[in-house]
């Protein structure tokens, strides 16, 4: 195989909770990861020039071991001992540093491309392994689907497949730091945590109702008073029909859950004219855990 293109899929938080802040700095979390059918696509290909070359739509982009692209493929190469060169054409759907995980699925894409192309015949838990290595979410965005995360979110446990819904995406045009909202989160006797077991009962009965009433994310707590949009994009979710409506990861995207398409449709529409959001995508959940 000399050349793979494949689908890299983002990711939603249903549930995020911050359990405690260890004391080398990072903070143990519970969260439950859904995949979305909003990809990336990346197209690998053998080249005779040495190294990795990246090109991507967006310019901004770094295409050097900056991204994590590069850094997964770096990786596996210089582990095999791999003399080929590699051309990855990279076209980005996925709204950057927003909470979907987007370099994160990427790099995962591109350590499961290279395993095709040059045969190395590792298994998914033998990439998971290595994933890690490159960022905490690269593992879930090997295995995909639905599961739940904890330590800093490389314990990974598979749960039965979400409800299949609709889900509108809009990010606004901020930008948030991870770092700031991590550091700025209060844990005290106060803070009022997500019941995440509670979300995960609703995912084992199939419960949408449920699923949404028990979503949440304790990270809202320092992005919203921040980016006060990102409070703004969920209550038009909610005004257009949506069941929920969620930050993801540490924003600034909004995710809504809707219980038809044909309310998501519109949803769409009146987010696209309320102009909020820089960008707006209706897509669905995706259960296929494999690549």
């Amino acid at each position: 195989m000399d050349e793979i293109t494949l689908k890299a899929l983002a990711k939603i938080n249903l549930g995020l909770d911050v359990v405690r802040r260890r004391e080398d700095g990072y903070h143990e979390v519970r969260m439950v990861m859904q995949t979305i059918h909003l990809y990336d696509r990346l197209t690998i290909q053998k080249s005779q020039t040495p190294g990795i070359q990246i090109h991507t739509n967006l310019s901004f982009l770094p295409v050097n071991e900056n991204n994590l692209v590069y850094r997964a493929g770096k990786l596996l190469m210089d582990e095999f001992g791999i003399t080929d060169g590699v051309t990855v054409n990279l076209v980005k759907r996925i709204p950057v540093a927003a909470g979907m995980a987007g370099g994160s699925t990427d790099a995962a894409a591109m350590l499961y491309g290279l395993n095709q192309v040059f045969d190395l015949g590792l298994s998914r838990r033998e990439l998971m392994e290595r994933g890690v290595k490159i960022g905490a979410d690269v593992p879930y965005c090997i295995m995909r689907g639905t599961a739940l995360a904890e330590g800093i979110g490389e314990k990974l446990s598979v749960l039965p497949p979400m409800v299949k819904c609709p889900v509108l995406i809009a990010k606004p045009s901020v930008s948030v730091s991870t770092k700031f909202v991590y550091q700025n989160l209060q844990l005290d006797a106060n803070t009022m945590h997500p019941n995440i077991d509670a979300l995960i009962r609703d995912i084992r009965k199939q419960d949408l109702d449920g699923i949404c009433a028990d979503t949440g994310n304790i990270l809202e707590t320092v992005t919203i008073p921040q980016y006060p949009v990102i409070a703004q994009i969920k209550e038009q979710m909610i005004k257009s029909g949506a069941a929920a409506a969620m930050m993801s990861g540490s924003g600034p995207t909004v995710f809504g859950l809707f219980r038809d398409e044909e309310t998501a449709r519109h949803a769409l529409v009146d987010m696209k004219s309320s102009s909020l959001a820089r960008q707006v995508y209706l897509t669905n959940i995706y259960n296929n855990r494999r690549k």
